[in-house]
């Protein structure tokens, strides 16, 4: 099987699993709400932040709150997301650079938005992908797992920016962001880290991993 054709089989036995691919992170069709959640969102699950978020958006209704602070209120509503301090001080100083640079509107593009504090790649094709609805392709620690077990890949790869030109390449451009909001859910429910399902497993047939455990 060629990689474009793994590509396509996998996307096609996702998209079975989860018709109704979705960003987990409730963001109200907002893009400076999506920026604020992904970047809370490291090392804390998706779940956390969407609690943390209601308080937060109700005490900062706008982009222009937020960045009128003060910081110290941001800094004690993300608290239970870890790394509050830094997180804290990355939202507040990217929202002033939208309000002041960006007439308060996200960029649509990777090289401005590499720019804001705490934005990396991952969180920079998130934004461009669901929200301006370019191909990208979200490399978060799921996708680099699982992409790993089915071949795309040795398992052992796991440098993000590498993955992201690998799967690129071979996940059609139209499918990219559905196919990764949908490996997310897909490595909560079947392909754990710890654990794989393998054996209730509908992408088993194509997988390298599990046909090696045969």
């Amino acid at each position: 099987m060629t990689k474009k054709e793994l590509a396509r089989q996998s996307a096609a036995a996702l998209e079975a699993l989860y018709p109704d691919a979705a960003c987990s992170l409730d963001y109200e069709n907002e893009p400076w709400k999506l920026l604020i959640l992904a970047r809370l969102s490291a090392q804390c699950t998706d779940a956390r932040v969407n609690i943390v978020a209601k308080p937060l958006f109700a005490r900062f209704p706008t982009l222009a709150s937020v960045a009128a602070g003060p910081l110290e209120d941001i800094e004690e509503i993300v608290k239970p997301c870890g790394l509050y301090k830094t997180k804290a001080k990355n939202i507040y100083d990217t929202a002033g650079i939208l309000m002041r640079d960006f007439d308060g509107q996200v960029p649509r593009d990777m090289d401005n938005l590499l720019s804001l504090p705490g934005v990396g790649r991952k969180i920079a094709n998130l934004m461009l992908g669901d929200v301006f609805g370019q191909p990208r392709i979200v490399t978060d620690t799921h996708c680099i797992r699982i992409c790993g077990r089915l071949g795309f890949y040795p398992e052992q790869e796991k440098n993000p920016e590498k993955i992201e030109k690998i799967l690129s390449k071979w996940v059609d451009g139209p499918v990219q962001s559905d196919f990764c909001h949908r490996i997310v859910q897909f490595g909560r429910d079947v392909c754990t880290a710890r654990s794989p399902k393998c054996d209730e497993c509908t992408l088993r047939g194509f997988c390298k991993h599990a046909n090696r455990q045969d």
